[in-house]
């Protein structure tokens, strides 16, 4: 589970409005906080260059909280988008950790733009795996799933390796979109960080590796385009 500072939002109109439409209790404190897991530079094994980020924000009580959900990867060498994600979810606790969302998703890469619906929980596992798990329909009725899983190896207080996993799976074939039934891609990641001031910004360097899997890799070799590959990576993760 993402770990946040929290405070008073710019003017205070934004926490009032959010307390006041949540019905929240006068001593019930709103929190906000803002992480970027990842904002990174990629070199590919085939020469790729890519600016990838991966980041949330939140802003809500113990109770209820409105949290954005953003990912992206641009191609630097063809100065276009890879893909781009934004969600907007509800989330609320169901037990000690883990909570449960719920809200919207939208696909906007170059090409066709996509709408979904999802449903999720996001949490610490046993052994300190943070889970997150999500389920979506889109607007043309494709169901679709992902999860994440990530874990934070202390080697000292401030030097940490991060090993990082990614599944994505669709329960039906979207041609528009290239993606086939099955386990669709799949992302394996290994970040060693070391936090500059406590945990709020942490430099890294590591690896990662792509692959689209089944039918949705046969799309890719149709179009004459990689379904695998590799990366070294450099960036930094920041958290508010």
């Amino acid at each position: 589970m993402k770990i946040v500072k929290s405070g008073v939002f710019g003017g205070g109109i934004i926490a009032a409005l959010l307390s006041f439409s949540l019905g929240a209790k006068a001593e019930h404190h709103v929190f906000y906080g803002i992480q970027m897991e990842q904002f990174e530079y990629r070199s590919g094994d085939e020469s790729e260059k890519l600016f990838v980020w991966d980041g949330d924000a939140f802003i809500g009580t113990d109770e209820l909280k409105v949290r954005w959900q953003g990912e992206g990867e641009r191609d630097l060498s063809a100065d276009f988008y890879e893909s781009l994600e934004n969600r907007v979810v509800l989330q609320t606790p169901i037990s000690d950790f883990f909570d449960a969302k719920a809200g919207v998703r939208l696909d906007s890469p170059e090409g066709t733009d996509r709408w979904y619906g999802t449903v999720g929980v996001m949490g610490l596992a046993p052994q300190w795996f943070e889970v997150d798990a999500d389920l979506f329909v889109s607007e043309t009725g494709d169901g679709s799933a992902r999860l994440d899983i990530e874990y934070e190896g202390l080697i000292t207080n401030r030097l940490i390796l991060t090993p990082s996993v990614e599944i994505n799976a669709a329960f039906s074939e979207d041609r528009e979109l290239e993606v086939g039934k099955g386990l669709s891609a799949i992302e394996l990641g290994l970040r060693l960080s070391y936090d500059l001031i406590d945990r709020s910004v942490s430099p890294y360097i590591g690896v990662a590796y792509e692959r689209k899997l089944g039918d949705t890799a046969d799309f890719s070799r149709n179009d004459g385009e990689d379904y695998e590959a590799t990366f070294v990576v450099a960036g930094v993760r920041l958290m508010f």
